[in-house]
């Protein structure tokens, strides 16, 4: 029967719960804990609530934030520049197809992750014994999304404002075009879009479908979609992502444009009639005349 507090290790990230292990600890401290990562400073989100059973076994604050403490952590971020100037060195030298996103390392050091993106499956085992031999320590690599990449790196939104996912976001749902065609959108991929390439986040906050539960990834439009556009037949208006080299939906109706379009070009134009000779004719009589009336 613990006490328990919400700590987040970064703004606009998850909040985790931790077991106060007797700490006097309120809303807006700075605690140490052990965490999945490794040593981490995180701050104090949720104040002191108590649970009688707890879903799974928590870990415990180890103690308050020193000064000590603190500039450590601003040392690692120093560090964590600098490894990331020298894994993009790496990464040019050896030619590998990754792009590097950010570098976070423990409060002691013991582990520093890089993360990055990447089309397909990457061999960077001799990047990995570049940056071990350099820095002395565990060096994890991991791969992560387009949405994932939007949230480390923000911006702006068609709509003017940060994006979501920077601001308030903790964990990205599934979004579904059906959520676009519920609230009566334009189904232009473009347009809903955000800038990670993935259809917009916030599709899902004015959805008030009784289905979300039942969405999943496998509705949402592939990285790298690209829009297959077909003319307007009969007044029918088809647009959809390609999806691993095949159109997904509305296949039937594109397939149907395709096929009336194709019969339309195919069918033989009449050709123009050659009124050529007849212009000649009519010429050499209209002189004819002229040259009688003289």
């Amino acid at each position: 029967m613990p006490d328990i507090v919400g700590i987040r290790f970064k703004s606009g990230y998850k909040i985790y719960d931790f077991e106060v292990n007797g700490i006097d600890i309120k809303v807006g401290d700075s605690v140490v804990v052990e965490s999945d990562f490794g040593l981490s400073i995180g701050s104090v989100i949720r104040g002191r609530q108590f649970i009688e059973f707890p879903e799974r076994k928590l870990k415990k604050v180890i103690r308050l934030a020193t000064e000590e403490d603190i500039k450590t952590c601003e040392e690692n971020k120093e560090t964590e520049k600098e490894a990331k100037v020298y894994c993009l060195e790496r990464i040019m030298a050896r030619g590998l197809q990754m792009k590097l996103i950010d570098v976070e390392a423990t409060l002691d050091k013991r582990r520093v992750v890089f993360y990055f993106t990447a089309e397909g499956r990457i061999d960077f085992r001799e990047l990995v014994k570049d940056l071990a031999a350099k820095y002395k320590t565990r060096i994890e690599m991991r791969q992560i999304g387009v949405r994932d990449e939007a949230k480390y790196a923000g911006g702006i939104g068609i709509c003017g404002r940060e994006l979501c996912c920077k601001t308030f976001l903790t964990s990205f749902e599934p979004i579904s075009i059906k959520m676009a065609k519920k609230q009566e959108l334009v189904l232009n991929v473009g347009k809903l879009s955000g800038l990670c390439g993935r259809l917009m986040c916030c599709l899902r906050f004015e959805y008030d479908g009784e289905d979300l539960e039942t969405i999943t990834v496998d509705d949402e439009i592939p990285p790298g979609a690209e829009d297959e556009s077909i003319d307007v037949i009969e007044e029918k208006y088809v647009h959809a992502p390609k999806r691993g080299g095949q159109i997904a939906p509305y296949q039937k109706d594109i397939e149907e444009c395709k096929e009336k379009a194709i019969e339309a070009h195919a069918q033989p134009s009449e050709k123009p009639k050659d009124d050529t000779g007849a212009q000649k004719k009519n010429h050499f009589r209209f002189k004819k005349r002229r040259s009688s009336n003289k």
